[in-house]
């Protein structure tokens, strides 16, 4: 956030898992809700996510490239209304590959040609959460990339074993930017709360957005 008195500053939170405060600017914030608000629209537009036990998640989501649901990827929204998945934009995912060199200092290093091409958009009401999980379904060991847009959220990054401890607590804001691969891979991670209000107000923009980039590798 501009004009505090300690800027907040690029962190590792764990090997291979880091912090980038205020990585997208005001007007590419703006742009990519736009794009998010474009993609959120039916066919295949923003659903409600149900797991396979019957729960059902707090956060709605839309995919790009290929559809995740529990727990695995299709080329169709099959827990959904069955449309055909939206394709994932080249400009998105070269900022996927802008991001972990943002966060590295190097090039993503998943080999030659490897792109970004999933993309997960989950949309959080001031009462949303999300649960540990871990990113599996994907072949690919390339990092994956999270960007946030609106209200802040504590965002909960654990560790490879278990749900539980040990994790670490980080509060992403809007243009944030968390990058976590190599050893945090498969880490364990979670947004146990949001904190509504908290959005930049000219981003206009209530609740919080989380985009995620992969690389699914499934050829």
């Amino acid at each position: 956030m501009n004009g505090e008195l300690f800027p907040r500053e690029r962190t590792v939170i764990a090997p291979g898992a880091v912090h980038v405060p205020d990585w997208l600017g005001t007007g590419r914030q703006g742009e990519l809700l736009a794009a998010c608000r474009a993609w959120a629209r039916p066919p295949a537009g923003l659903r409600t996510v149900r797991t396979p036990g019957g729960g059902v998640m707090t956060a709605r989501q839309v995919c790009l490239g290929l559809h995740w649901y529990p727990y695995g990827y299709a080329r169709t929204a099959v827990d959904g209304d069955g449309a055909p998945v939206k394709p994932m934009p080249p400009w998105l995912a070269e900022l996927g590959r802008e991001a972990v060199t943002a966060a590295y200092g190097s090039p993503p290093g998943p080999g030659p040609g490897a792109a970004y091409d999933i993309a997960l958009i989950n949309f959080y009401a001031g009462d949303s959460r999300m649960g540990m999980h871990r990113d599996a379904e994907e072949r690919s060991t390339a990092p994956v990339v999270s960007l946030s847009l609106g209200d802040t959220c504590v965002f909960r990054f654990g560790n490879t074993a278990s749900r539980g401890r040990p994790y670490q607590d980080v509060e992403l804001r809007s243009g944030d930017l968390f990058v976590f691969g190599e050893a945090s891979r498969l880490a364990y991670h979670g947004v146990p709360k949001v904190l509504p209000g908290t959005g930049p107000p000219e981003l206009g923009l209530t609740g919080r957005l989380n985009i995620t980039l992969r690389v699914g590798g499934l050829g």
